[in-house]
């Protein structure tokens, strides 16, 4: 089907039609200072135009599953997208490419030109708090389906910035962290997917990370900026910083960094002609970044031959956006476990329960500068209403899952001046008279050092609450700060602090609430000033929390009178964030205990879990099915109630190795000690490590059951040199009762007990009940080959075997390379 608008037309100039000369005569006639003030940021997510060589603003925008805008809250609505871990479980580069589609669209109706993304570093700890931006433990995996993501946006002239380079795999102090790598280790496994990337899909910018990389800061490294990527890969786009990652102008220009952001004022902006006139910094490297700033405007179709912008793109909330989002979504789903084939659900058999908070409160996406503003979120409970049968579905509370407090929604809250959903703001000076008032439909915004609120002594935020009958709520505020809340026959003073991590305010504000008993109507007036800088502020009205044991025993009760208990747990933007780690893989609250009480007594239990990266499981075995369901975006109900019913098979596979006890694997602790993070672990991160030590995980990277079984019957090596595996044949015949989507891995064992397994291929193939097959693997010798550190170059893998799995967990085939002979 088509993945956009019949008619929408692409009108930037095709990839790759750069007019160099025009470069050229621009750098030419432009001074010192003009070249410099194009190398920094003009504003927070844009760059300077430049009229007298015809250069016009190019705009940014966050990603990577949804294009955000400039406001981090409060902002216009966007298609939200299933996490990047969700879209990896498809195995498909098919799915990127459609993704990048809706990307590029999206990017076109807000006139921007860059996308931040995709996110390609490694899930090296389970811990890593930015894992669910990231696509696998694996490097090849990852650097495939980023390839696919970047081709797609940059095929519609909409320019994609893979990051973070390099080494940027956990969150902990991680402006300040000192990743401390082996080489061989960077080039085969860190290095890897952006190699991919840029040989696959030429990119045209790079972010540069914020930590440092063996005693070197990731925007002065000169090695891997320099020396590898542009000159070893030839990679001819535009390196940028990460925002506020620059530290010095000399060192970072001279490394290869093209572009500091954001701006308008930089250490470039503020040094760098000083540093050039010094002769510090040679003006040949200015020139250079700035023709790199006009290759990459001309890409866009800022330089040059100027684009113009389609009127016709599909809303977020059209059919076509959530056909696509609701199928995505679903199709990356991965079934666990799925004892007796109680999965998938018939539609109408017997009565259900769905408990859970996340079941109501479901979790679309992941914290920190990539969270956009949907139109709206299905939640799981809805979906499974609508799905299964009118009347058929009980929908039961379960226990707390947070602990921070998340703004209002907009149908709790009403503007006291207009009526409508959300919340009225006013900026007040020093004597507390109005200089500006506005409304907002949201209940959350963001107080920017250069927005409307900037010269505000004081900012008021207030709501009248709308409730069906009088309740107990949680009323107060997130977001640091000088606070007084007002409600009726409530008054409360206090202080909100930001959090110790990066980011202070802005990503996961802290909040604070009391409990007031309210009646529909009550007004709700909270006031802050002086405020801090850049930060997120925004009203709480939620309700009361309920002991942990009286919801369970409500849950309980629900489930043994169901014919099926679906329970829904999960994680929150507490734990799935930018700028922090988790210290723990268990479920937050006491979701384990709820999942242990309704196993106890239903027929039939059946789990979904609402994360986006591994969590402990102690019920498993007590449990009948469990659906990793991940953050399913803005139609995240509808796709799980089509994965639970078959109506859209969740035929994903795992891309990240589950323990089954925290500390296990070969790579945990994300804390620097002393402000040094050791990779000593090596190569043998995920899944490799685990295959090393012998040791048996919860589940396997490239786990996954699918909706029928599948009977692996011969492989072939088909091409084989030197270098390694070319390609291999593989027949399978599916042998369940329903139709189903196969992916089958190809991974490499070599001789070196000291070199670890590598996934070296992959295909898919979908076949009717009885039918079968011949699916053909095609290989990547950059999978198979280890990085010599005294010759320094490439040297390709010596024997060893190859095996055909379904995750290395269950493992079909094995062709030893010696005799070439299945076994």
């Amino acid at each position: 089907m088509s993945v956009h608008a019949p008619d929408v037309p692409y009108p930037a100039p095709a990839p790759g039609r750069v007019d160099l000369a025009l470069i050229d005569e621009a750098v030419r006639s432009l001074d010192l200072a003009g070249k410099i003030r194009l190398l920094s940021g003009a504003k927070m997510f844009s760059l300077w135009p430049e009229e007298s060589i015809g250069l016009t603003e190019i705009v940014m925008s966050d990603g990577p599953t949804g294009v955000r805008g400039e406001e981090v809250v409060g902002g216009r609505e966007s298609c939200l997208l299933p996490n990047a871990t969700l879209l990896a479980q498809s195995w498909s580069s098919e799915v990127l490419d459609e993704v990048g589609a809706i990307l590029a669209e999206e990017a076109m109706d807000q006139q921007t030109h860059i996308v931040l993304g995709p996110t390609i570093n490694l899930h090296r700890s389970p811990l890593g708090g930015r894992l669910f931006e990231c696509f696998s433990e694996d490097p090849y995996l990852t650097g495939v389906l980023a390839a696919a993501y970047v081709r797609s946006l940059q095929s519609r002239g909409i320019g994609a910035s893979p990051k973070h380079f390099l080494a940027n795999e956990s969150e902990t102090q991680r402006t300040t962290v000192d990743c401390v790598v082996d080489e061989q280790t960077l080039r085969e496994l860190y290095l890897l997917p952006f190699e991919i990337v840029d040989q696959d899909a030429h990119p045209w910018t790079v972010m540069a990370s914020y930590n440092s990389i063996n005693g070197v800061t990731a925007t002065e490294h000169d090695e891997l900026i320099n020396s590898i990527l542009k000159q070893e890969w030839g990679f001819d786009g535009l390196v940028m910083s990460d925002w506020f990652a620059t530290k010095r102008a000399a060192e970072s220009a001279n490394s290869g960094l093209d572009l500091v952001m954001p701006g308008p004022e930089t250490v470039w902006s503020t040094s760098l002609q000083k540093a050039v006139r010094s002769g510090k910094v040679p003006e040949e490297v200015v020139d250079d970044h700035v023709r790199r700033l006009l290759m990459l405007a001309a890409r866009v179709g800022a330089f040059g031959q100027l684009r113009s912008w389609p009127t016709n793109i599909p809303r977020p909330d059209s059919s076509l956006r959530r056909e696509q989002l609701r199928r995505i979504a679903a199709q990356g789903m991965t079934v666990l476990k799925n004892k007796n084939t109680v999965l998938p659900l018939s539609k109408g058999a017997g009565n259900v329960a769905v408990i859970g908070r996340h079941a109501t409160d479901t979790v679309a996406q992941g914290g920190g500068s990539a969270r956009v503003r949907p139109p709206h979120v299905v939640t799981i409970a809805d979906g499974l209403a609508s799905a299964l049968w009118p009347g058929g579905v009980t929908v039961v509370d379960g226990v707390e899952t947070r602990t921070r407090m998340v703004a209002a929604s907009a149908s709790a809250v009403r503007d006291p001046e207009t009526g409508t959903p959300g919340m009225r703001v006013r900026a007040l000076d020093e004597q507390g008279n109005v200089l500006d008032s506005r409304h907002f439909d949201v209940a959350e915004l963001e107080v920017a050092e250069d927005g409307w609120l900037a010269q505000a002594a004081r900012i008021e935020l207030s709501a009248d609450v709308s409730l069906a009958t009088p309740a107990r709520m949680r009323v107060g505020v997130i977001g640091p700060g000088q606070w007084t809340v007002v409600a009726p026959g409530h008054h409360e003073s206090f202080t909100v602090t930001p959090h110790d991590g990066p980011g202070g305010g802005l990503h996961r504000p802290k909040s604070h609430a009391s409990v007031v008993p309210l009646e529909s109507g009550a007004r709700i007036t909270a006031t802050t000033g002086p405020h801090f800088e850049m930060r997120i502020i925004g009203l709480v009205v939620t309700a009361a929390a309920r002991p942990a044991a009286a919801a369970i025993r409500d849950a309980v009760e629900a489930a043994a009178s169901a014919d099926t208990a679906i329970v829904v747990v999960g994680n929150t933007q507490e734990q799935e964030t930018e700028g922090q780690d988790q210290k723990t893989l268990a479920l937050p609250g006491e979701q384990d205990a709820l999942v242990a009480a309704v196993a106890a007594v239903a027929p039939r239990t059946v789990v979904v879990v609402n994360a986006a990266t591994p969590v402990l499981m102690p019920w498993i075995d007590d449990v009948d099915a469990v659906l990793f369901a991940g953050l399913p975006g803005q139609e995240a109900g509808d796709a799980v109630a089509a994965a639970l019913t078959g109506e859209i098979e969740p035929a994903g596979r795992l891309v990240t190795t589950f323990p089954v006890h925290d500390g296990e694997g070969p790579a945990w602790e994300t804390a620097p000690t002393g402000g040094r993070l050791e990779y000593t672990e090596g190569p043998g991160v995920g899944y490799r490590g685990w295959y090393q030590s012998a040791a048996e995980p919860l589940f396997w990277f490239g786990h996954g059951l699918g909706y029928t079984t599948w009977d692996y019957t011969s492989a072939q090596l088909m091409d084989r040199d030197e270098a390694g595996v070319n390609a291999v044949t593989v027949t399978l015949t599916n042998t369940g009762q329903r139709a189903g989507k196969e992916t089958v891995q190809v991974y490499r064992v070599p001789l070196d007990d000291g070199q670890p397994v590598r996934l070296i291929g992959w295909d898919q193939v979908s076949l009717r009940p009885g039918e079968s097959g011949t699916v053909q693997i095609n290989c990547d010798l950059r999978t198979q080959r280890l990085w010599d550190v005294d010759q320094h170059q490439w040297l390709p893998l010596s024997g060893g075997s190859i095996v055909i799995a379904r995750g290395l967990g269950d493992r079909r085939i094995t062709v030893p390379l010696e005799n070439g002979q299945e076994s």
